[in-house]
């Protein structure tokens, strides 16, 4: 393996540095975001269950806060429930804004590693035809060795730059479509506070 490396030249460097990233980035996100720990499932059946007994105070919404991102989320709406529902809706949305900014953390990375890493492969493939070229210009076509050499380096560093690519692509499409469907749960149990809290047709907010 270490033989294979050193044939690719030094642009295998930031390949094999792209690779430590999308390791780390994809092990992070997996754990980060964790449906269970980011929008739970019968949070806001607890928190109606607070509002009905009057329970709801300073105290449980620093703890609601405190608990997960949908619980910022609804914590900010309850905040300022009483000034109605179109401010509580803002609340809302700006405390969403930042659980959402915060989820795809790093998701760029992932995109950008997997749009350079093909072009560094294809850098790598000319330079390496570059040395083939060069010594044939010298030395012309009798020493096979320093051929190969600058073939392999050309056919390795392409070689590389697709294995760090593809996974990179698979996760970031991955862990975006997990955001997404994220984003969609916390929208649909704010609209059930707020719709609970102001409106006037009946609102079930059990979970699901």
């Amino acid at each position: 393996m270490f033989e294979i490396i050193t044939a690719g030249g030094w642009l295998m460097v930031p390949i094999i540095l792209c690779s430590i990233l999308v390791i780390a980035i994809g092990g992070e996100r997996y754990w980060t975001l964790d449906p269970k720990k980011i929008a739970p499932r019968h949070l806001l059946a607890q928190v109606w269950s607070w509002i009905k007994n009057n329970q709801l105070d300073a105290g449980k919404l620093r703890e609601l806060k405190q608990s997960s991102p949908l619980g910022r989320i609804l914590a900010a709406g309850l905040s300022n429930s009483r000034h109605g529902r179109e401010v509580m809706k803002d609340s809302i949305q700006e405390a969403a804004s930042q659980v959402i900014h915060e989820m795809e953390r790093y998701l760029t990375i992932l995109s950008t590693i997997a749009n350079i890493a093909p072009l560094l492969g294809l850098l790598g493939t000319v330079i390496g035809m570059i040395k083939v070229f060069t010594a044939i210009m010298l030395q012309g076509t009798g020493n096979a060795g320093v051929l190969a050499g600058g073939i392999s380096e050309a056919l390795i560093t392409t070689a590389a730059g697709l294995t760090v690519a593809i996974p990179a692509m698979i996760l970031h499409r991955f862990f975006q479509r997990r955001v997404d469907t994220i984003v969609v749960t916390m929208e649909e149990e704010a609209v059930k506070l707020v719709d609970a809290l102001h409106s006037d047709r009946r609102v079930d907010v059990k979970a699901n």
